[in-house]
């Protein structure tokens, strides 16, 4: 069995509203537009989660709401308040604690600790030219060949997809 990770980063978050703190901004409407989109694109290829990890934040639950619908069936979801502006290690052991039995596991954070989770954790960095900066709603699909998620280490995985909701 190969292990397959979904690596979101939230989609596109409102800053209209100055006494929010950042872990209560909401989605703008570019975000509210996006993320479906990208739920879309992930189902249509064949990368659905069995488990979706989700920062606390108000902007990272919304992009979870978006983007479930487009799994069909229900998908377990975890709320977890350390992958708020987690760093990439932290992200990394929180995949290997929680992942379980599932064999596709999603993670919804942050930038820069997403975008460093993704560089780090695949042998080649894509070919893409957003990879680096990793915009809001970049989806990264690794695949492991490992059967635990607690094998899954940096530089073991290879990318399968890579999109952005510009290119849709």
């Amino acid at each position: 069995m190969t292990l397959r990770l979904i690596l979101t980063r939230h989609a596109k978050s409102d800053w209209d509203d100055p006494a929010l703190s950042d872990h209560d901004r909401p989605l703008n409407p570019r975000g509210r537009r996006d993320a479906p989109r990208i739920g879309a694109w992930l189902q249509s290829h064949g990368h659905c989660p069995d488990l979706a990890l989700v920062s606390s934040a108000v902007r990272a639950q919304e992009t979870w709401a978006r983007l479930a619908p487009a799994f069909g069936s229900a998908v377990a979801m975890a709320t977890l308040p350390e992958l708020y502006l987690a760093e990439a290690e932290v992200m990394r052991r929180a995949m290997c604690r929680m992942g379980g039995g599932a064999q596709t596991v999603m993670m919804i954070g942050h930038n820069p600790g997403i975008g460093d989770f993704a560089q780090r954790i695949v042998s080649q960095v894509v070919a893409h030219p957003r990879f680096h900066d990793y915009p809001t709603c970049a989806t990264l699909v690794v695949g492991f060949a490992a059967q635990q998620w607690a094998e899954v280490d940096w530089g073991s995985g290879r990318a399968v997809d890579f999109i952005v909701p510009r290119d849709l």
